[in-house]
């Protein structure tokens, strides 16, 4: 369907979100520390297995709050929702086997409606503001997840019209195992509010599963979910593009010395700080609503997705520090415009004030693999810098960066691979 480009650029576009409600974190149920990772992000996305409402057989009734061996979901969303964050939930229906599911209409609009009614904004317990529809459903053909997703879609709509829905991760094409061409859902529409992308930095795959810089246009990082982007503005206007995973293994112990990840290259302590504040930044600048960091804490183990965490065994990373002071700066801001894009690897962007017209910051860092310390300078900021600091890697007070101002309202500063941030007062 070709859509009027005035209808599209209507629908497609809005006010961009508040920082705040912009960063987000990917956690797992009774593993999650609710006051441990408020100053990181105040929106949350959990991992929920199906088979923990309905057992191992579709055919069996919800009965929440409880799971079926009487563990109650209020004891872990009810902590969450008390501590002020807004959960999203991906319910992973593959953790019960494919066989089970011997009538997909009933059995997934049955549970579907239940969640809904329980979970949902509306519900009981109002603990779920949106349901993403499977996570990465690799056991399903493109067929079966279109029947799962319609199926439990409809029994959400019925449950609570105000629960958000979320496709599983897609993608543009059948790009790997796991996510699903978008294109099968075409026609329902109406039975979704989120398209959802998973996106990493991939270097190389295996055996390295090196990443590199958010920047790096060698990657498909920022490629995917422009891609997405695209076909919704074509396909489904009025819909979100939320990223819902992305991140960066770093990890202090080395590969092992055989097996699976034996080449496995992770980044360090600092390199995953910085890539994961600048994707954050550079997400903000696409039509995307929410961008979810994959993942809150790790063990420390040096494999694929198994360092990626903000804590290291509950312990703060430097990449903690790093999201904590990007939420303090800019959690009342939205992103206003791109200043600087890759100018001799430099970027610099605009962030504006929620009510203090005036009041604006800039973001400015250097967008390659190790950011090499450079001065840059940048156009006139429409008022006056009255602060400067650099990103901080450790709990210790953010460090003040100098910086000169030129009569003509130019300003240089010297960063790196870690943003500096510029408080404008006009």
């Amino acid at each position: 369907m070709i859509w009027p480009l005035a209808l599209l650029l209507t629908l497609a576009s809005g006010p961009k979100p508040l920082m705040r409600d912009f960063i987000g974190l990917n956690t797992h149920t009774i593993q999650f520390r609710p006051d441990l990772y408020w100053p990181v992000a105040h929106i949350v996305r959990d991992y929920h297995p199906v088979i923990w409402d309905l057992g191992n057989d579709p055919t069996n009734a919800t009965r929440f709050p409880f799971t079926p061996e009487g563990i109650s979901w209020n004891q872990v969303y009810g902590p969450w929702k008390q501590a002020g964050y807004h959960i999203d939930v991906t319910a992973m229906y593959d953790t019960i086997s494919a066989d089970k599911w011997t009538d997909v209409p009933h059995q997934a609009f049955a549970y579907g409606e239940s969640f809904a009614r329980f979970f949902g904004p509306s519900g009981d317990s109002k603990f779920v503001d949106s349901l993403e529809i499977g996570n990465e459903p690799s056991k399903s053909t493109a067929a079966q997840y279109r029947q799962m997703f319609e199926s439990m879609a409809r029994g959400v709509r019925q449950g609570d019209p105000k629960m958000l829905i979320a496709t599983c991760a897609v993608a543009l094409g059948d790009k790997d195992p796991y996510s699903k061409d978008v294109n099968c859902l075409n026609g329902l529409q109406s039975l979704y509010d989120i398209l959802n992308v998973h996106t990493y930095a991939f270097k190389s795959y295996w055996p390295t599963w090196e990443r590199s810089n958010p920047e790096d246009p060698a990657t498909t990082f920022l490629k995917i979910p422009q891609q997405i982007i695209d076909w919704r503005n074509a396909n489904a206007p009025g819909k979100q593009v939320w990223v819902t995973e992305f991140g960066w293994d770093s990890s202090t112990k080395p590969a092992a010395k055989t097996g699976d990840m034996s080449k496995w290259v992770g980044s360090t302590d600092t390199e995953q700080a910085q890539f994961i504040v600048r994707a954050y930044l550079l997400f903000a600048a696409m039509d995307l609503q929410r961008a979810y960091l994959f993942w809150f804490n790790d063990s420390d183990e040096p494999s694929l997705h198994a360092a990626s965490g903000l804590t290291r065994n509950f312990v703060p990373k430097p990449s903690f520090y790093a999201v904590t002071h990007l939420l303090q700066t800019l959690g009342d801001y939205r992103f206003d415009r791109v200043l600087v894009k890759d100018q001799d690897g430099a970027y610099a962007y605009k962030f504006k004030h929620r009510s203090r017209s005036g009041d604006s910051i800039v973001a400015v860092w250097m967008g390659t693999r190790h950011g090499e310390k450079t001065e840059v300078t940048l156009p006139a900021l429409g008022g006056k810098v009255v602060r400067a600091e650099r990103m901080p890697l450790t709990p210790k007070l953010a460090e003040t960066v100098p910086f000169r101002t030129t009569a003509d309202g130019k300003v240089t500063v010297e960063v790196d691979g870690s943003p500096v941030y510029l408080w404008i007062k006009n």
